[in-house]
Formats: C-alpha cells, sequence, structure tokens
C-alpha cells in the first residue's frame, strides 16, 4: 500500500496521517482532539519533527520543556522536535507536524526550509496572534488539507507538500511582521542568525564556547554579538547557556537520569561544575527544580 492514513473521529475531531512514500516521510495534522496524547508522544523513531500549533478562540496554557507560558487565543507556536511539550486545552489545538524526510528544503530556501527562519531564525518561543484576515487564511488552508487527505491518488504527497509549504510562509511573514517590528530585515546577517541557532542546536552537548561557532561560520565572534545585538536578541553566549539549560529542564522533567547521568549528557565532566550553571542560569539548583515539577 503507497499511502498511509489514519483517520480517527468524532464530531470533528481528527488525527491524520500521510506517509510519503518514496521518502517515508510523514505529515500529520490533528484537529481538536480532546485527548493529548498525540501530542505528548509522536511515534516517529529518530526523526526529528517539527510541529506549527494553533490555538482556537481561548487562551490557554502550554508547557514547553517543563516550562508554562502563556498561549493566547487564536495565537501559533512553532516547536521543534528538542521541545517536549503539552497543551493545557489540547481540544482546542489544530498541529501540524512533520518530519524533515516529507519537507525540507535546505539549499536554496532558508527561509522556509524544515531549518529556516520559523523555527531557527528567531530568539525564544514564537507565540504569534492571528488577526482576522490570517484566521480567514488558515480557515481556508484547513480545509484543503483535509480535501487533500481524503484524496488519495499519485499526487498526493506532492499536493500536501505543497499545502505544507503555503502554511509555512504564511508564518514565516507573519513572524517577520511581529517580531522583526520596525527593523531592517537583512537576509545575510539573519542568514547567519539561522545557522548559528542550527549550529548550537545540533552540537551544543560537546561545545559550549561562543568560539566555536564563530569558526564554524567564519566570523569573529565580536561580529557575531554585534548581528544579535542588532536584533535585540541574546547573546550568543547566552543563547547556548538557554540551549543546554533547556535541554536539562527536559532531563529532569520527563527523565529518571541522576544530575551526575545529565551532567555527563551535556557535556560537563564535573556535575559540581554543572549544578552550579544550572543554579546560576536557572535560579534553583537541580534537586530543588526536579521537586518543583514533580509536585506541580
Amino acid at each position: 500500500m503507497l499511502f498511509e492514513i489514519n483517520v480517527l473521529k468524532e464530531k470533528h475531531h481528527m488525527h491524520l496521517i500521510h506517509t510519503a512514500p518514496k521518502t517515508k516521510g510523514k505529515l500529520i495534522f490533528t484537529h481538536q482532539e480532546p485527548a493529548s496524547v498525540h501530542f505528548d508522544k509522536v511515534d516517529l523513531g529518530n526523526e526529528q519533527i517539527l510541529t506549527i500549533a494553533l490555538n482556537g478562540e481561548e487562551a490557554q496554557k502550554i508547557t514547553i520543556n517543563g516550562m508554562l507560558y502563556e498561549f493566547p487565543s487564536f495565537s501559533i507556536v512553532p516547536l521543534v522536535s528538542g521541545q517536549v511539550f503539552k497543551f493545557e486545552k489540547p481540544e482546542m489545538i489544530t498541529a501540524w507536524q512533520y518530519s524533515r524526510d516529507f519537507y525540507c528544503l535546505v539549499d536554496n530556501y532558508f527561509e522556509i526550509s524544515c531549518l529556516g527562519l520559523l523555527f531557527f531564525g528567531f530568539s525564544g518561543n514564537l507565540f504569534l496572534t492571528l488577526d482576522e484576515a490570517y484566521r480567514e487564511k488558515l480557515r481556508g488552508l484547513q480545509q484543503l488539507f483535509l480535501e487533500e487527505f481524503n484524496t488519495v491518488d499519485t499526487i498526493q504527497t506532492d499536493m500536501l507538500q505543497m499545502l505544507l509549504k503555503r502554511l509555512i510562509i504564511l508564518v514565516t511573514r507573519l513572524a517577520k511582521e511581529q517580531y522583526l517590528g520596525g527593523k531592517v530585515y537583512e537576509e545575510e546577517k539573519f542568514d547567519i542568525i539561522r545557522q548559528f541557532n542550527l549550529l548550537v542546536d545540533q552540537e551544543y552537548k560537546s561545545q559550549h564556547q561562543v568560539s566555536y561557532y564563530a569558526d564554524k561560520l567564519n566570523k569573529p565572534a565580536k561580529t557575531l554579538t554585534r548581528i544579535f545585538s542588532g536584533f535585540n536578541y541574546s547573546t550568543p553566549s547566552m543563547l547556548i547557556q538557554e540551549r543546554i539549560i533547556m535541554e536539562a529542564k527536559r532531563l529532569f522533567c520527563y527523565t529518571n537520569l541522576s544530575v551526575k547521568e545529565i551532567a555527563y549528557d551535556l557535556g560537563f565532566n564535573d556535575a559540581a561544575h554543572f549544578s552550579r550553571f544550572f543554579k546560576n542560569t536557572a535560579n534553583l539548583n537541580p534537586s530543588d527544580y526536579r521537586k518543583q515539577q514533580v509536585s506541580a
């Protein structure tokens, strides 16, 4: 069978999966499912999964790697594979999740590739507010996705990839509008930010120094700092620290690994050094943070 479609429906609830016949990459469309299991555990092996989540008409909380955030009504948040997340009201969520084997334009389209601006070009979690015009565009796209999931033929994968590209373009434009503000968009500088974030995401466990990433990008460390400062972002050093802390919090929340094991996994040879680093950055020592998450 060339196509895999898994449809679970109850009224307007649905969870749809399409597998590309050539690459085996997956696209998952989840709409107003009352059970959060689809978000808590997406069983795609070791594939890197990217998520675009749309909240409905009620504000709610979202937990990302153990941290609680406000998820406003009629807003979108993009999430990368290193983030474990849970919605307070999953029945209000529409989400698109896809693997890099399903959609990736790495070489020529840095803005809208699977490793593009939306996921690696901005600092922190992006909560993007939808005005009525954007809501209408999203409603139209949702309907087109549903129609294509129900049209099983030899060009279904191509159509779904095209629709996903439209979604990514739409949300990328929204992110640029809301997060760049009045700043001049300079493609070369923004691509350096994206490349830096991507490198950090790949190597933060073993490489903690800005100089390493600066050498990789053939840029002086001071130049990186100046570029990030120009967009009011955290310094490169702080971004590396934030990525390490984000993974540490995820491991404390979702595994039973000891502090020593987590320290070693994150590139620290000394658990005491890691504990000091964690406390200085997260304002709690590791054991207190883990207790806090268990009692929450």
